[in-house]
């Protein structure tokens, strides 16, 4: 195969309570072309990535490497062209959605040594976490868990009906930036409830109970102390399932904002809700409904 392209949706993570352990795939997309070739040379193209580097210390050829030193090979000399509809530092997935795309075109160039699962587990441990590398490799809902031994996941289709908007605001936050101002300890009671309330959002996700949503999305590990660093976050916690939203979350680290709605139902009003939130904020941005992905990674 002199040419392929490796194309990796977005993701939100936690959903709420699910921190770092919870995570969806939507439908923005990370795509690279990758030629062999002569000499490597990368491409990155686009405004959006015109300031990342085109030269070997792009982070997606250095996934790439990653992927390369596990299986004990040097990659090819080759091409790589880089697209991205995934807005960065948004809590949006963008990094992430590089990493993988990165190791699965290693992994292709070098005859596909490693499988999915060896994968992810690379993923997950270059990330830290797997709630974001997880639905982006694998499409859909993905609960994930990390430790010594491995990375084990369970994916989850969507239930029926399940919608997506996403409130993306024209600023970035770093995501650690965004987890610097989390405290070190938690009180037992707020242990008692992240555990129970994700516990009850994987359970009303796998089942389909949409209804549990808005009291399952509920969370004190992260959302109530990164508040401060997205103006209008509390205002979308506290007011979008009045104005049609099942639940809402902050995505990721943020500053993008996800709400799930019933998509027999329009957002027209979930849509002015939030343009108004924007607005009080002093905050520009846009409001979209994204498909949920369901083939995650994709080579053509």
């Amino acid at each position: 195969m002199t040419s392929f392209t490796v194309r990796v949706p977005a993701s939100s993570a936690n959903l709420g309570p699910g921190f770092d352990s919870l995570g969806i795939s939507l439908g923005l997309f990370t795509t690279l072309r990758v030629t062999r070739q002569s000499r490597t040379k990368i491409v990155p193209m686009g405004p959006d990535l015109a300031q990342t580097p085109a030269d070997e210390s792009n982070y997606v050829y250095r996934c790439m490497q990653i992927a390369a030193r596990r299986v004990g090979r040097e990659l090819p000399p080759v091409r790589v062209e880089i697209q991205t509809d995934i807005p960065l530092a948004r809590g949006l997935g963008s990094s992430a959605a590089a990493l993988v795309a990165g190791l699965v075109a290693a992994n292709v160039l070098l005859g596909e040594p490693l499988g999915q699962d060896e994968l992810l587990d690379m993923a997950a441990r270059e990330e830290g976490h797997a709630d974001n590398v997880a639905p982006a490799l694998l499409g859909g809902i993905a609960v994930a868990t990390l430790d010594k031994v491995g990375t084990h996941f369970v994916r989850l289709s969507p239930p029926e009906h399940l919608g997506v908007t996403v409130l993306i605001p024209d600023f970035e936050l770093s995501t650690s930036k965004a987890r610097a101002v989390l405290p070190t300890e938690y009180s037992r009671a707020d242990t008692v409830h992240a555990l129970s309330h994700a516990a009850l959002l994987a359970a009303a996700l796998a089942t389909g109970r949409l209804d549990l949503l808005r009291h399952a999305m509920q969370d004190y590990v992260h959302q109530i102390w990164r508040a401060p660093l997205v103006p209008g976050l509390s205002d979308v916690l506290e007011g979008a399932v009045e104005h049609g939203a099942l639940g809402a979350a902050l995505s990721g680290a943020g500053p993008a904002v996800l709400c799930f709605h019933d998509a027999r139902h329009s957002t027209a009003g979930l849509h002015a809700f939030l343009g108004a939130v924007m607005r009080r904020n002093g905050l520009e941005g846009r409001i979209l409904d994204l498909p949920i992905d369901l083939g995650g990674v994709l080579v053509s």
